[in-house]
Order: structure tokens, then sequence, then C-alpha cells
């Protein structure tokens, strides 16, 4: 059993329509599922990825309206990366940040590569990084619909970060448990702390974790901003089911088996309270819409589709034509 990457991370929106605007609009990704969350089906659940939303890709978020802004701190997702092509990119993505409005740093090096951090409307600490000499899990493929031209286009998620007062148990949990490594010569420095750096899988951009030690933070209270959990690569729901049977021989309290329809999970939490997936690649978001209008309608898997009509009614109408 070898977890090949990143899957998606999933982060907390107060406004999906505000939230839809800016990653199809400025970030060019395509919203390629629109459903609900399946834990509560009165709010949305809205997914964006490459051309078909593939595994490593997918940036996600829940709608929690009138949600209190993300308190930052300790044991936290702090971070997300989302991958371009090369080092032109991050030149073509400074330019058009600065022409929407968006709030960034200057390029600099994280990690040995060049990167562009920045947030969107709710302080969602984002960072696009280069894939200019990345040897590992390959990317996808922009929609060529987007907005963004193909070249200068996200191609999936990079590292996470990962904040915590003590880096230790998180780290057992990913090498002893998960099967990660720690990266060679690849720890750091950053303005927040000592940085330790851990891969799965072919490593690269797309399957690296990073543990920033930050002792003196007080613990994160999430709102939103936030991010919700970071999901993990499974090959298929064979391999997941050893992986639950893995994860119970540690003692590890989880969710076991769960259904999502567009792919298959596994939930626990680490030490340090963070909470991890692991889902598998498939079957994907064109299981019951065309790949060619994917996004476009409500999305119900079929054992909530009794439920339509009182599910629309809660909802608040999106627009999310794209690709016009």
């Amino acid at each position: 059993m070898e977890l090949k990457g990143i899957h998606h991370l999933s982060a907390l929106t107060a406004n999906a329509a505000k939230n839809v605007e800016f990653y199809t609009e400025v970030m060019g990704m395509r919203l390629v599922k629109k459903t609900v969350n399946q834990d509560d089906v009165g709010v949305y659940h809205l997914f964006y990825g490459d051309e078909r939303g593939n595994p490593g890709t997918e940036l996600t978020f829940f709608e929690i309206p009138m949600a209190a802004p993300n308190y930052r701190g300790a044991s936290s997702i702090s971070g997300t990366s989302l991958r371009v092509k090369n080092d032109e990119a991050l030149d073509y993505w400074k330019k058009r940040f600065e022409e929407h409005g968006v709030d960034h740093e200057d390029i600099r090096i994280r990690a040995g590569r060049n990167t562009l951090a920045f947030e969107d409307f709710e302080g969602q600490r984002l960072i696009l990084v280069s894939d200019e000499n990345n040897t590992g899990v390959l990317g996808g493929v922009p929609w060529e619909k987007a907005p963004v031209p193909q070249a200068y286009g996200i191609i999936g998620l990079g590292p996470i970060y990962l904040t915590v007062r003590d880096p230790e148990p998180t780290a057992q949990i990913l090498t002893k448990v998960m099967g990660f490594r720690r990266k060679e010569n690849a720890d750091y420095t950053a303005g927040d702390g000592d940085v330790l750096v851990f891969e799965t899988g072919e490593g690269g951009t797309g399957a690296e974790v990073h543990i920033i030690k930050a002792p003196e933070l007080p613990f994160e209270r999430q709102g939103r901003g936030g991010v919700h959990h970071v999901a993990f690569r499974v090959d298929d729901e064979e391999e997941l089911k050893k992986w639950i049977n893995h994860i119970n021989d540690t003692g590890l309290p989880n969710s076991g088996f769960v259904e999502r329809y567009y792919f298959r999970s596994l939930y626990f939490r680490e030490p340090n309270g963070i909470l991890f997936e692991l889902a598998t690649d498939g079957p994907g978001f064109a299981t019951d819409e065309d790949l060619a209008h994917l996004g476009e309608s409500l999305s119900l898997p079929p054992y909530l589709e009794p439920q339509r009509e009182q599910i629309e009614a809660k909802l608040k109408p999106l627009d999310t034509k794209q690709g016009e």
C-alpha cells in the first residue's frame, strides 16, 4: 500500500456565489461539480479542478453561511499550494493578481521552488508553486475554455502546509502509519518557523506535506477562509479497505468506509487534531454528468436524489456558466 500524493483539499467559504466567481473567473479553475455537503445537505459543496477534476487537482469548498472569520493558529492546515507549469507562469499570475486586486506577496523561493503566495477574498491562504523542475507526480491539464491561458493554468495541488506546536506526533503518523518518508536535505526555515518536509509516492510537488513548527501559537478556530481537511490518494476501493484495516490496527479512531459517490473515503485525525482523509482515485466526476457539462447543474448522489426538491428549495441559485 502506498499513498500516491495529494487527492484534494476542502476549505470553508461563507459565500458560495463569490467563491465561484473568484475561482472560475480569476483563478481560471473549472467548477467540475456543484453538489451539497453530504453531512449537511442544506449547503453547497463546490469542487474545482483541471479539465476533468482529476485526483490531485481538486480544491473544494464547503459553504457555511454567516461563518465567522478563521482565527489562525496551530493544529491547522495553514497553507495550500496550487501548481503551475513553470516560472514564467508565476510572472503571468503576479500581473493578473495586480489587475484583479488580489492580495499577494512577491515571488520567492520556498523549499527550492519559486512560489507566489496570495489570499482569496476571505483570507484563504494559497501559494502558487512552479513545477519548473518537478520530477514527481504529474500534474493535470487546465481546461481549455478557462479565462486563463492553458500554458499558465493551474495543474494541481502542491505541497500542503500544516502548522503545529509539536511536529513529532504528526511526523510519526505520516511516516509510521501513512508511509510518508522524510525528504532528504529538504527541511528549511521560513518566517513562521522551522519546516519539516515529507513526501509519498513518486514525490514532487503533488505529493508533499510541509510541517511548520510553531510552539507559541494559540490553537486555530476554524471559520471562513480556513481549511477543513486534506485528502490523500488511494488507488482504488480494494486498497482503501486495506487502509481501513491498517488504521484500525493502529487504534486510531476513524470514520470507517464512507461512500462519497465520486470517490470512497476514510477519515481520521492525527494527534495534533488535523483531519486527514484517504480517498480513492475513482469513480470520478463524469459519473453522473457529461464531461462537456461538468458543474453546470446541481448533482446529487443517488441516495440523495429522492430529496432533490427539498434540497434545492434550501439553496440559493448559483450562476455556474463557464467557458462562454
